[in-house]
């Protein structure tokens, strides 16, 4: 099964742009079930985005996206997951997301004998051209789980740490910044004024 964008993106497919991809689980099921979920997601990224294309262990050769489409962010939650993407040429992105969807779709129906969908039939994906929202939706990505700050399956860590994987690309976002630690602080600057108004909410219902 093929996961095709919602309407709104075909007409902004452009080359050399930057999108915010993301998806959720049909029926707003859960995606991701224990930890190897997660850490089998995140394979797909290396199967895809290798630096040589991979073969299946039946012999078939994987679509090979390297130096098409480059990922700057990531999060994965429990029935969701968000994709800060460069796109280099049209139309990877979406050759990407349904290699992705699919891939993960297959594994997860295997995994716990199930049929069906996984996903929500679309994905929906958004065009970034303003460098300020770049940076708002890696700061927006990053602070989706909870407790974000150390949060395993998103790329905050990488950003605050450096190691990144090779088919990450954190350079184009720290770029706008002086170093990993203030990256690390707009993110959390943000995070404040969130709790902030959120308390302010809060005693105003009290009120």
């Amino acid at each position: 099964m093929g996961y095709m964008p919602s309407r709104n993106i075909t007409k902004e497919q452009a080359p050399d742009s930057y999108y915010h991809a993301y998806a959720r689980g049909g029926n707003k099921q859960k995606l991701f079930l224990e930890d190897a979920d997660y850490k089998y997601f995140l394979k797909l990224f290396v199967r895809y985005l290798s630096e040589k294309p991979t073969v299946s262990k039946t012999g078939d050769v994987y679509p090979h996206y390297l130096n098409k489409i480059e990922i700057l962010s990531y999060c994965l939650m429990t029935n969701h997951f968000h994709l800060l993407l460069y796109q280099k040429d049209i139309p990877y992105l979406e050759k990407f997301m349904r290699s992705l969807m699919t891939s993960y779709s297959r594994y997860f129906n295997l995994k716990y004998k199930r049929t069906g969908p996984v996903f929500e039939s679309r994905y929906k994906a958004v065009r970034i051209d303003r460098d300020e929202y770049l940076q708002h939706i890696t700061r927006y990505i990053h602070l989706n789980p909870r407790l974000w700050e150390h949060y395993k399956y998103s790329s905050l860590n990488f950003y605050r740490e450096g190691r990144e994987p090779y088919w990450l690309h954190t350079s184009k976002i720290l770029e706008f910044f002086t170093s990993r630690s203030d990256y690390m602080k707009f993110v959390a600057d943000y995070q404040e004024m969130r709790d902030m108004l959120s308390d302010l909410k809060h005693q105003l219902a009290d009120g």
